[in-house]
C-alpha cells in the first residue's frame, strides 16, 4: 500500500493500474527567465526526491521552454517521474498532434509520455483527436490520454465517443476559493471514476479570492493545525472524497507550481496533513460549495 495519500489510475488494455501522488508539480511559467532556470531544476529534483513524482507541463508554458526545464530536471532520472504534458487545441487533428507530440518529446528529452492531455476543447472534431491519440499509444509514445478545461457536458461527449470512455484524466481549475466543479463535474466524474487533476489550487488563478492565503478563517485553522495558509490549501483539495479511511475516495491531484526548495517541501509536507470534520466544516461555511450550475473558471 503507498505510504503517502495517493489516487488510483485505472488500468487501460495496455498499462496496469498506478498509483500517484495526490500533490505532484506544475510547471506553469517556468522557463520564462521569472526565476533562474538552475532554482527551476533543481526544485523539480527536489520534489522527485520528496515524493512530487508527478510533474506537470504543456508545450503552451513557455512556448516549450517549460517542457525544456522538465527535461534538464530528468535527465537520468526520467523512470522517477510520472510525465504529463497538454497539447494545444489547434495542434490536435490526426497529423498535427503526433507532430505536436514528438515536438515534446525532444524538448523533454524522452521517448513517452506517461499521460497526454488536451489543453482545452477547440475546434478540432474530438474523434480526430482520439484517433491521434490512440495512433501515438499504439505507438509507445503515450501510455495514457485525457482532457483539460472541459466541463462535463463536454466531458460526457468525449466518453461517448469510440475510445473516449478511456480518458485517464480530466485537469481543471479547482481551489477553496473557486469550487464550482462540485455541483455537477467532479460528482459526474466519480461516478464515472475518472479522477481530477486541479490546476491553481493555491488561488493563484480563477474567479479569485485574492485574499484566501490571508483570510482569518484560512489562517486560524491553518494555525490550529500548525501549518501554513498554503498547505491547508493543498490538503483541502486532495481531502478523501467520502468518510472511508485511508486513501480510499480519494481522487484529486493537485499540482501547484514552486520554485524555493522550502515550499517544495511543505508542498510535500502537506501530503501528511489530515483536516478534522470541525475544520471541514468551518471552510464550508466561509467558502461554500455553489447550489447551482457555475460556468468553468478557466485561466
Amino acid at each position: 500500500m503507498p505510504t503517502s495519500p495517493s489516487v488510483r489510475l485505472a488500468a487501460t488494455d495496455r498499462e496496469a493500474a498506478r498509483e500517484l501522488p495526490a500533490i505532484g508539480q506544475g510547471t506553469w511559467y517556468l522557463g520564462e527567465g521569472l526565476a533562474p532556470r538552475r532554482d527551476e531544476v533543481r526544485a523539480l529534483q527536489h520534489g522527485l526526491a520528496h515524493g512530487l513524482t508527478l510533474i506537470d507541463t504543456a508545450e503552451m508554458y513557455g512556448d516549450g521552454g517549460a517542457e525544456e526545464v522538465v527535461g534538464e530536471a530528468l535527465a537520468d532520472r526520467r523512470d522517477e517521474a510520472f510525465l504529463v504534458s497538454k497539447v494545444y487545441p489547434w495542434n490536435a487533428g490526426r497529423d498535427s498532434a503526433i507532430a505536436a507530440c514528438e515536438a515534446s518529446l525532444r524538448r523533454l528529452g524522452t521517448d513517452h509520455l506517461d499521460l497526454y492531455l488536451l489543453h482545452w476543447p477547440g475546434s478540432v472534431p474530438l474523434a480526430e483527436t482520439l484517433e491521434a491519440f490512440e495512433r501515438l499509444r499504439e505507438a509507445g509514445k503515450i501510455r495514457r490520454f485525457g482532457v483539460s478545461n472541459f466541463d462535463v457536458d463536454e466531458m460526457a461527449a468525449l466518453t461517448a465517443l469510440p475510445g473516449g470512455a478511456a480518458c485517464a484524466v480530466n485537469q481543471v481549475l479547482y481551489h477553496l476559493g473557486s469550487r464550482g466543479i462540485e455541483h455537477s463535474l467532479l460528482p459526474w466524474q466519480r461516478a464515472q471514476g475518472i479522477p481530477t487533476m486541479a490546476y491553481c489550487p493555491l488561488a493563484q488563478a480563477g474567479s479569485l479570492r485574492r485574499d484566501l492565503l490571508t483570510h482569518p478563517e484560512v489562517t486560524d485553522i491553518a494555525a490550529a493545525h500548525g501549518i501554513t495558509p498554503a498547505q491547508l490549501l493543498l490538503a483541502w483539495a486532495i481531502r478523501p472524497s467520502n468518510d472511508k479511511a485511508g486513501d480510499v475516495g480519494r481522487d484529486v491531484i493537485a499540482i501547484p507550481k514552486a520554485t524555493h526548495l522550502a515550499h517544495v517541501e511543505q508542498n510535500a509536507a502537506a501530503l501528511t496533513v489530515k483536516l478534522d470534520a470541525e475544520s471541514l466544516a468551518r471552510l464550508d461555511a466561509t467558502f461554500p460549495a455553489p447550489r447551482r450550475k457555475t460556468r468553468l473558471d478557466i485561466v
